[in-house]
């Protein structure tokens, strides 16, 4: 068990756990604070991110980053982004199970080392792994669910919202939501923000 995110982020440098080790240039481990109360975790990096080694910094993170900001949040400040697999599926296909399950004890190990109050599922591959086999990111995005005190939501993937814009509003609708779970249940995430931008 590692003591640290960076002895972490050491550990997995080499991994040939999975198939995916075979065409990265990255492993994309994560960023934001090591102990952020907030964590986003996505399905798996795209090319953008293999390129940079960094979740979420093609279009859809640039999305990400602007619904992050309607709600006070940002990756620099107050929120930890991390991915269910950490090597990027080749032409950005869907994770399969066995990858997810090589890659679990990794991110169950962030997740362990941050210590977040709230995870945050992007998209359907995150949240059946994470909350319910039989999560319906369609259905069930933006409720909450008490995981041994931990609070988790599934939301639709920003990808997903660049596909069909449409989307769009129903998925602000959560990071509104998440926003006020923060209020009740971690409300030092906004505590160096003045009192008025906290309640807006």
């Amino acid at each position: 068990m590692a003591a640290t995110l960076e002895e972490l982020a050491v550990s997995l440098a080499d991994c040939r756990g999975c198939r995916l080790a075979e065409g990265r240039r990255h492993v994309v481990f994560g960023t934001g604070p090591a102990h952020a109360r907030v964590m986003l975790i996505g399905e798996g990096p795209g090319q953008n991110e293999d390129e940079q080694g960094l979740p979420f910094v093609g279009r859809a993170g640039q999305l990400l980053d602007r619904m992050l900001d309607a709600v006070d949040l940002s990756r620099e400040r107050n929120v930890y982004i991390a991915n269910m697999v950490k090597c990027r599926p080749p032409q950005n296909r869907d994770p399969q199970p066995d990858e997810t399950e090589a890659c679990l004890g990794f991110l169950r190990e962030q997740v362990r080392l941050i210590r977040p109050r709230i995870i945050v599922c992007l998209g359907r591959i995150a949240a059946q792994r994470l909350i319910d086999p039989n999560f319906k990111v369609t259905r069930q995005h933006g409720e909450f669910f008490d995981r041994n005190g931990t609070w988790m939501m599934g939301t639709l993937h920003p990808a997903a919202l660049l596909r069909n814009p449409a989307q769009k509003p129903a998925a602000f609708e959560d990071w509104l939501a998440l926003r006020q779970k923060i209020l009740e249940v971690c409300p030092d995430v906004y505590a160096d923000q003045p009192k008025e931008d906290v309640c807006r």
